[in-house]
């Protein structure tokens, strides 16, 4: 008894592979575009914002800004303005939110910037960037010393290898007629570091408060816009009020009418943020921790190469090139680290 013939479905399994890898590939093409392109610019623009000099001419010396929490309340308040946006169009989670605890969150992160965006008047690009690399090493400390916690020998290599980096490219810069990095633009790099490790333990405490008051919920979690939107609204609210404290507010809004391309590039640059921490989501929900860490690792070293061979006052000695190696080896170390595991 012969069988009938077997009707065709659909293409061959290898030919839908090949489509599912071609549509992964333009995937992680368009995200990687869209991270690289938001952050390097907002990069370049904040940049300018805090080293040019406005209103200079050959005979008079320009002014800097220097109002840091004025540009703060101006890029919290965008980003959360666009989050309030995506929760209007995508929608919102529809659990509890833990506000409180989000609140401080936000607070703690609006202050780590304020110290990085700060230590910009005082620091290079470059040397910002690099030194913003030890994150993990206050972040390890208090996971050992208020966690409990253990690491591998790799992590602590990897640790040491990023600080011996960092440590190198900062003494073994050259002498730039007062342009070099100040102790105090430093200083204001390690405050920011404790900040990000705060952050990092009150951003735990909003997972575990979430899902406490979400009993029902499995895997409760605030949607990316209602994180985004809460977080910068509180980062806003607090910088507003420490720009009328310190004066930025109205110091800040009458620098940037004397010099309206100051406030172009703040509102530029702010947006660029925003639509970054966009794609950020998009590649976390698409692909993995793995391939964002990746992406904006790689996109961390572009940015500081572009600014070096951008701008002269930039320029690395031997030495600090060596750091920079060693710090990038260390951040490429922990991908390799993640990929093998």
């Amino acid at each position: 008894e012969s069988s009938s013939p077997v009707e065709s479905r659909g293409p061959p399994r290898s030919s839908a592979a090949t489509m599912g890898a071609v549509a992964d590939a333009f995937k992680l093409l368009f995200a990687c575009a869209g991270i690289f392109a938001s952050f390097s610019y907002f990069a370049v623009l904040q940049e300018d914002v805090y080293k040019k000099e406005y209103g200079g001419s050959d005979k008079v010396k320009g002014e800097k800004f220097a109002f840091t929490f004025l540009a703060l309340t101006a890029e919290r308040g965008i980003n959360a303005a666009i989050a309030l946006l995506g929760m209007a169009v995508l929608g919102g989670s529809g659990i509890k939110i833990p506000h409180k605890e989000i609140f401080n969150s936000g607070i703690s992160q609006m202050l780590a910037m304020a110290a990085s965006n700060e230590a910009l008047r005082y620091v290079s690009f470059p040397t910002q960037v690099l030194g913003k690399s030890c994150k993990m090493v206050p972040v390890m400390a208090g996971g050992i010393l208020l966690g409990g916690k253990s690491y591998d020998l790799v992590k602590y290599l990897q640790v040491a290898l990023i600080t011996l980096g960092v440590t190198v490219f900062n003494f073994g810069g050259k002498k730039k007629g007062g342009g070099e990095d100040s102790a105090y633009g430093l200083w204001l790099i390690a405050a920011s570091l404790v900040m990000d490790a705060v952050t990092g333990g009150l951003q735990d405490k909003v997972k575990k408060t979430t899902k406490e008051i979400n009993p029902l919920v499995k895997g409760a979690k605030p949607s990316m816009h209602e994180s985004m939107l809460w977080t910068n609204a509180s980062g806003c609210l607090v910088a507003l009020l420490l720009a009328l404290l310190t004066g930025h507010l109205v110091n800040g809004l009458a620098f940037c009418s004397k010099h309206p391309e100051v406030l172009k590039a703040i509102v530029v640059y702010s947006i660029s943020s925003a639509v970054g921490q966009n794609f950020v989501y998009y590649t976390l929900t698409q692909f993995n921790p793995l391939v964002l860490t990746t992406v904006t690792t790689t996109r961390k070293i572009f940015s500081t190469l572009f600014s070096v061979f951008r701008n002269p006052e930039n320029s690395l000695s031997p030495m600090q090139w060596g750091g920079t190696s060693l710090v990038f080896a260390g951040l490429i170390g922990d991908i390799a680290k993640k990929m093998m595991s």
